[in-house]
């Protein structure tokens, strides 16, 4: 029986900047699971709808940042996977944390427990320019 999951990106202040439901089918899961489903879900539903910005986790190629996501200079489908890979990479060089019911996620291999109502919190952080 699926579980829905809250996901949340939220700002390193802690605001809420998009949340959306995420249907999970297993209790358990590793990190890099549940950032392709993630991934997979809200490449879909851009491919399905085309709007003018994709709200995801990463910044997709040829893409430029817009107010609450991205805006391609040509509209055109996005490829899941590699969106899944560009995510990974950002996971794996702390540019996005991940906090299950607030306790960070230190491993794309370390397992999750899903719990009903549970939230995930996608952080992306931002390098300091400057020198």
């Amino acid at each position: 029986m699926p579980t829905t999951l809250t996901v949340r990106d939220e700002s390193t202040g802690g605001d809420t900047l998009h949340e959306f439901a995420l249907e999970i089918l297993t209790e358990r899961l590793t990190a890099r699971e549940l950032i392709r489903s993630r991934v997979y879900q809200e490449v879909q539903d851009y491919n399905l709808r085309q709007p003018e910005v994709f709200r995801g986790l990463v910044q997709p190629s040829d893409a430029e940042v817009a107010l609450n996501g991205f805006r391609l200079k040509k509209p055109r489908t996005l490829d899941w996977k590699q969106q899944f890979e560009k995510a990974l990479d950002a996971f794996e060089k702390n540019r996005v944390l991940i906090l299950v019911d607030d306790k960070q996620v230190d491993s794309l291999d370390e397992e999750i427990t899903v719990r009903p109502g549970g939230c995930v919190s996608f952080l992306r952080l931002t390098p300091l320019v400057g020198g």
